[in-house]
């Protein structure tokens, strides 16, 4: 099954709306997000189209394809508005023969992961920045911000088919290559 893998949504609804065309045409069959998905932070700007309510409504017309970790920017109140779960810190996922931990990244990231074999995956948002680096035992990944990226990167997501990881620009659908 195609994953589609995205993070740090910020309640941007301009956002929300590419990303749901970019689940379409992707044809995937889930979407993991990797948290922040409705408040932008305090120490964040307002992204494009900042609207909390259009990004719940359309989300929850998703609910049944999504799979959701917490972000450091969501919280329980932000689970009473929407139809789907958010509030677990990380989730263990085997696809295509991969073991993959999916969580934001601020309490578990690549310099704390929680308890990975080796050849794992830690899917991690957080920094709003897309990356893929070998580390000692796993591979870490980073799709980078829907809403909100940094140092010049473009807002992006990943997806997951077949065993291989592809990051995309959010804009254009483009295939592009993440740092290192």
């Amino acid at each position: 099954m195609k994953l589609l893998i995205a993070s740090d949504l910020h309640g941007s609804a301009h956002c929300c709306r590419l990303l749901l065309e970019a689940f379409r045409r992707e044809q995937a069959g889930r979407m993991v997000l990797l948290g922040d998905l409705l408040y932008h932070g305090p120490r964040n700007p307002l992204p494009e189209d900042y609207d909390t309510k259009a990004v719940t409504a359309l989300l929850n017309g998703v609910a049944d394809r999504l799979l959701c970790v917490r972000g450091n920017c969501d919280a329980e109140v932000d689970q009473m508005v929407l139809d789907f779960p958010i509030l677990a810190d990380y989730a263990f996922l085997a696809v295509d023969g991969l073991n993959i931990c999916a969580t934001h990244g601020h309490l578990h990231g690549p310099d704390n992961p929680p308890p990975l074999r080796h050849g794992d995956f830690l899917l991690c948002g957080h920094i709003h920045l897309p990356v893929r680096r070998a580390y000692e035992g796993f591979t870490y990944l980073n799709p980078g911000s829907l809403a909100l990226p940094k140092d010049g990167t473009p807002r992006s997501y990943m997806t997951l088919e077949d065993g291989k990881f592809v990051w995309h620009d959010l804009e254009t659908g483009g295939p592009f290559e993440p740092l290192a």
